[in-house]
């Protein structure tokens, strides 16, 4: 399918999407919202596809939503229309490894965007903010929610009330980002990541998503409870059985995600 405002290649069991709206930084429209939905559910569907990786440019992964669409809506405007809604849940739905290689500026919209991902690599140019209470509103995209959920409520409150930009250093240290890169190399170690997850049995590793996502929606118990039962329904799976022996074997193993 050809996209407007996306770049979608599919390459050794990785599908890259790039943001593709140089002259907006990215910004995000509802034109490459509803696009990325579409994108990254074909891809979810695909069975030659086994890590989804999200990148913008070297100058900004996406530096917001875009203001010059929003700016003369209402409030009845947004809500009928449920403004990002639809497209946030069906990310949020997609089941196989989703990456956030983030360069540039990742600001709002685009921090948002980075954080529905399973985890984010940053080059060393990255910057992350939440800087909507400058344009007189609040993060819509659950960056109040999940961003308070990885750093922390006072690093949350500081970037919300300020609008201050967290560069990649701190990023790392405060648990947003998972690993830093130079800027040159970025995209190739996030393929190289891409790779390794794609090594593994797809089966197990929407079981990890599924059963890791868990911690941010229920109590320590119930969390607890869920990864014991997934732990013990791998024992069904014929990957468990391929897994343990190869490892027995002393060879790589061969998944067939079953």
């Amino acid at each position: 399918m050809a996209y407007e405002t996306l770049i979608v290649e599919v390459e050794d069991y990785t599908c890259l999407i790039r943001l593709n709206r140089p002259d907006a930084l990215n910004a995000l429209n509802a034109r490459l919202m509803a696009e990325l939905a579409q994108a990254i559910t074909a891809a979810d569907q695909n069975d030659k596809v086994r890590c989804i990786l999200l990148t913008g440019s070297e100058k900004a992964f996406a530096a917001g939503a875009d203001v010059r669409e929003m700016a003369a809506k209402g409030f009845t405007d947004v809500f009928f229309d449920n403004l990002f809604g639809p497209e946030v849940e069906a990310i949020r739905r997609c089941r196989k490894p989703l990456i956030a290689a983030v360069s540039g500026y990742c600001l709002g919209g685009g921090c948002e965007l980075a954080m529905l991902c399973d985890f984010i690599l940053a080059s060393d140019t990255a910057k992350f903010g939440q800087p909507e209470i400058n344009l007189g509103i609040v993060a819509g995209m659950g960056g109040t929610q999940r961003l308070t959920r990885l750093v922390g409520k006072s690093k949350s409150m500081d970037m919300h009330l300020t609008g201050r930009f967290m560069e990649a250093a701190e990023a790392e240290r405060a648990g947003l980002v998972s690993r830093v890169f130079p800027a040159k190399s970025l995209l190739e170690e996030a393929q190289k990541v891409a790779a390794k997850i794609a090594e593994k049995s797809m089966l197990t590793a929407m079981i990890v998503k599924e059963t890791v996502g868990r911690a941010e929606e229920c109590s320590l118990s119930e969390g607890l409870l869920f990864e014991r039962r997934m732990f013990h329904a791998a024992f069904a799976t014929e990957d468990q059985k391929e897994g343990m022996a190869a490892f027995l074997e002393k060879r790589q193993p061969q998944f067939r995600d079953r």
